[in-house]
């Protein structure tokens, strides 16, 4: 069986790693020529069709991140009719009746400012904090506490869930701004597993919490470039003797796995389209192509010069001092106090006592701190940021893509196109919101489902301004559903664009012979065998009709992408080509409109929706935080498979997924293998075989 992909290529980013929140003061695709298939020589998936649970909305003052032209619908209406290919004879999108977009300076900084409460409102907040519930009382003088370790996720969490939120990060650093209980904030950062998106949006919220004159100090007791690049934006720096400082540049990785499909009798057929979409390389090549090698370079430039420019600035040194420092090799923590990048070396308790000494607590007290997970129970109401009546609906798409959930799929584990859908719709069908914003995390996924809410973010687009807002990565499948938006705005390290396609099956003959497995088909049509026929390769006909198939996706793809950039196909072939871009890149070559967080993307949607960029707006979170009891509950069985979730990861990515085209980054192992129940089983032999490597 075989799958048509369109995959973003970012290998693994292996130490390039990288809600948002509040503002507080704050015509589908054309059915394609292959249907849904494997690469594992899985049968055509039996897809289950889901609905999407209840929506629950939790309000978000906008209110101290105000910082975007009109735009009138009038017209959208119309684009929509060209939306599905309408190409002239040489192959040229109509864009003269689509805006030309406005440059990034000329849109709204989003930029927080800190304003003092009145004397008024500050009795009303301490009133509200007398009667406030239980589990939002904190002493005063209290120090919150968040502790940066591990995953970062871009959706919201339950109180059943573990693990860290960006968006409750953020709006935590916010309301400590404010809360007048709060005295500082302590970071503890150690070893980080996101991407710079997320790290660049952290940064700039201690940048704004900084603001408000209150003190917010870093502990690392493990720091590599990305913690310290968070921690550099902290007013003192403090590090333990035996710290561990591995500061010694940046690398990125390619994988390659076709020599170890050969030793188990698997022949790959990838067909490629785009010279930089390298997805199919990690199966058909043992080395790195010279376009992908050029991409990575590219990339790896742009993340570290970003690295380099901003602890040169930061730390008041010329960048070249700082490029010398780091490949002088240091580790010493003492070289690293003299020089000036940290403050002092202190283990956790003397902080500790350092902050009583500040806080003026006496030595044999316990200094009064309150913990990340504590401190976001508080509401922001309780420390007097309301919001306005005007409204703006925020819906996070984070993960990999499906169409509907898979059998085995973890909820909150990705984007389920089906729901993403319901929460568009609703959206439009209602007159509460003024504008929306997507936010997308997302390395891509199915094709199909791509198309299908890019398509339904469109008609949204016609009924009220939409602003895509990108995390970390929002390419292949992620730029899809972006590319349908008003105004895209991404972070500088952003990993988007890879507007390509592979597609490919395995060729499991050999492996059959190997383990005495042999499958006989009788079969009536010329193409019926093309995606059933797992145990030979193509023949010359199937091959042809294969690799149409997929220049066929790619076209659609890519005109889509330029009717919606409002640029011609030939300019949108130069930055398509499966290739991905560093935010910054893509925003100087037309795929990208802004350059900043979701606070950016609020200030541009409310400029779109006639707001006043000093008038409070309430955001609106269409999603559920996740998981809940119940769902835990539910997915421990799931969750009790044979296979490791290490090597189903590894395999899904292998495999480009659950059936259907794909439009995906390869290299980031999103996705977990689903649809197990309806697999081959020799694929299931594999699994163990590979298990036991």
């Amino acid at each position: 069986m075989s799958k048509l992909i369109l995959l973003h290529t970012s290998h693994h980013l292996t130490p390039i790693h990288r809600r948002v929140l509040n503002a507080a003061v704050l015509t589908p695709l054309s059915k394609p020529l292959l249907t849904p298939f494997s690469l594992s020589g899985l049968r055509p998936q039996c897809l289950r069709s889901s609905f999407a649970p209840p929506l629950s909305l939790r309000s978000l003052s906008a209110r101290a991140f105000d910082s975007s032209s009109s735009s009138s619908s009038e017209t959208k209406e119309e684009e929509l009719k060209q939306i599905d290919g309408e190409s002239g004879p040489q192959g040229k999108v109509n864009c003269e009746s689509v805006n030309t977009g406005t440059p990034d300076k000329d849109y709204p900084t989003g930029e927080f400012q800190f304003q003092k409460m009145s004397s008024w409102k500050s009795f009303v907040v301490k009133l509200r904090m007398l009667i406030a519930l239980p589990w939002e009382r904190v002493k005063k003088g209290s120090v919150l506490t968040i502790k940066l370790r591990g995953q970062v996720s871009d959706q919201l969490k339950s109180r059943f869930s573990s693990g860290l939120s960006l968006p409750q990060i953020c709006e935590n650093l916010v309301k400590a701004a404010y809360d007048p209980r709060i005295s500082g904030v302590y970071l503890q950062i150690e070893s980080l597993n996101c991407g710079w998106g997320k790290v660049e949006e952290i940064r700039r919220h201690v940048l704004d919490f900084k603001k408000s004159g209150k003190f917010i100090l870093a502990y690392v007791p493990a720091c590599g470039e990305k913690e310290y690049y968070l921690a550099s934006a902290c007013q003192e720096i403090y590090a333990p003797p035996s710290a561990y400082f591995s500061l010694f540049g940046l690398t990125v990785q390619a994988s390659f796995v076709r020599g170890v499909l050969e030793n188990v009798g698997i022949e790959p057929q990838v067909e490629r389209i785009g010279k930089y979409k390298s997805a199919g390389d990690q199966l058909a090549r043992k080395t790195m192509s010279e376009e992908n090698c050029e991409m990575l370079t590219a990339l790896l430039d742009n993340i570290y010069g970003n690295w380099l420019d901003v602890i040169s600035s930061t730390r008041g040194k010329k960048r070249e001092d700082i490029e010398n420092f780091i490949n002088d090799g240091v580790y010493q923590v003492e070289k690293f106090k003299e020089e000036g990048w940290i403050t002092n070396i202190h283990y956790d308790d003397e902080v500790i006592s350092l902050l009583k000494e500040r806080l003026g607590v006496q030595k044999e007290k316990v200094l009064p701190m309150v913990d990340y997970r504590k401190y976001s129970k508080v509401r922001q109401s309780t420390v007097g940021l309301s919001g306005g009546k005007d409204k703006i609906a925020i819906i996070r798409a984070s993960g990999s893509i499906s169409r509907v959930r898979g059998s085995f799929s973890l909820p909150g584990s990705g984007i389920i196109g089906e729901q993403f859908i319901e929460k568009i719709r609703s959206v439009r069908e209602s007159k509460k919101y003024k504008a929306a914003i997507i936010r997308i995390d997302s390395p891509g996924g199915d094709a199909l489902a791509s198309d299908l809410m890019w398509r339904e973010i469109r008609l949204l687009a016609a009924s009220k301004p939409v602003i895509a807002s990108m995390s970390d990565v929002a390419a292949s499948g992620g730029y899809y559903m972006a590319m349908a938006a008003d105004t895209i705005v991404a972070e500088n390290l952003t990993l988007t664009g890879s507007i390509g396609v592979v597609t490919g099956k395995f060729n499991l003959g050999k492996l059959y012979e190997k383990i005495g497995f042999n499958k006989e088909i009788i079969s009536r049509g010329k193409y019926a065998e093309l995606l059933a026929a797992e145990q030979r390769s193509f023949r010359s006909e199937e091959a042809e009709l294969f690799a149409k198939s997929a220049q066929n996706a790619y076209k659609q793809f890519r005109d889509k992408a330029a009717f919606s950039r409002s640029m011609t196909v030939d300019k949108m072939e130069e930055v398509a080509q499966g290739r991905v871009w560093a935010g910054k890149d893509a925003a100087s070559r037309g795929l990208v409109d802004a350059i900043g967080g979701l606070s950016r993307a609020v200030a541009i949607a409310k400029l779109k929706a006639n707001i006043p960029q000093d008038r409070q707006v309430t955001l609106v979170e269409l999603a559920r935080p996740s998981p809940t009891l119940p769902e835990i509950l539910s997915g421990i069985g799931s969750s009790l498979v044979g296979v490791d979730r290490t090597m189903k990861e590894l395999l899904q990515d292998l495999t480009f997924g659950g059936g259907g085209v794909q439009a995906r980054m390869e290299g980031i192992m999103f996705q977990r293998l689903e649809g197990a129940s309806q697999a081959n089983p020799i694929f299931s032999l594999l699994k163990d075989y590979l298990s036991s490597l």
